[in-house]
């Protein structure tokens, strides 16, 4: 079984690989012990929440600062946890750790995978580790380049970007209802249009969420 997992996450792996390595070796122009780095991979392990972290420690903000714009980043996180809850709840123990290893590409693959329900919770673990895995790997490489000299890694942070593109698509041509990435696309062109630049991702999913809630609560009255 995790032969077939580990094929199933070889793009996430080309893309936690080299960002990983772009968070590490951001990481080392802090200065501070590089087993931290490792273990912000291990506890934090957000991409995105990472490198903002990293630059606000570089610029000496404080706890409260560095917590709220964590959190306003990561928001989205809430909604995938409340998306697969269901499909977790008989899970033991695993499923605890399936849901905090949510980043994003672990919740388009996981959505987009076809397994057997009484596979579905080992599956879902070890996929989610093998993720994770991936992560803190590409970050100690990351920061042992950057403790090294004569290495340049200019635009090597655009991986994310490739391998969430390429999730995408492979969720849109695997789900057999297209209405959910139209609805995704038009808000998000919208929000590019009409939300400020700082909080286009958040007012984006709470407007999706919105739409949402509000069809829900349309079918009910009909």
């Amino acid at each position: 079984m995790l032969s077939k997992l580990f094929l199933k996450t070889l793009p996430v792996l080309m893309g936690y690989i080299p960002l990983g390595m772009a968070f590490g070796l951001l990481y080392t122009q802090l200065g501070t012990p590089w087993y931290y780095g490792l273990l912000m991979s291990l506890i934090v392990y957000a991409g995105s929440g990472q490198f903002l972290l990293v630059a606000l420690l570089a610029a000496h903000a404080g706890y409260v600062e560095i917590a709220i714009a964590t959190f306003l980043l990561n928001l989205r996180h809430l909604f995938y946890g409340l998306s697969i809850m269901e499909e977790t709840k008989g899970f033991g123990w695993r499923r605890h750790y399936i849901r905090f290893a949510l980043t994003d590409e672990t919740f388009a693959l996981l959505k987009g995978v076809e397994i057997p329900p009484s596979e579905r919770e080992e599956s879902f673990f070890l996929m989610a580790l093998l993720h994770h895995f991936y992560w803190c790997l590409g970050s100690v490489m990351g920061i042992a380049l950057g403790e090294s000299s004569g290495f340049s890694w200019e635009g090597i942070e655009f991986s994310l970007t490739a391998l969430f593109v390429v999730l995408t698509l492979e969720l849109f041509l695997k789900n057999p209802s297209k209405k959910p990435f139209y609805l995704a696309l038009l808000v998000g062109v919208g929000g590019l249009l009409f939300f400020p630049s700082a909080h286009m991702l958040i007012l984006s999913i709470l407007t999706v969420v919105g739409l949402l809630y509000g069809r829900y609560l349309l079918e009910r009255r009909s």
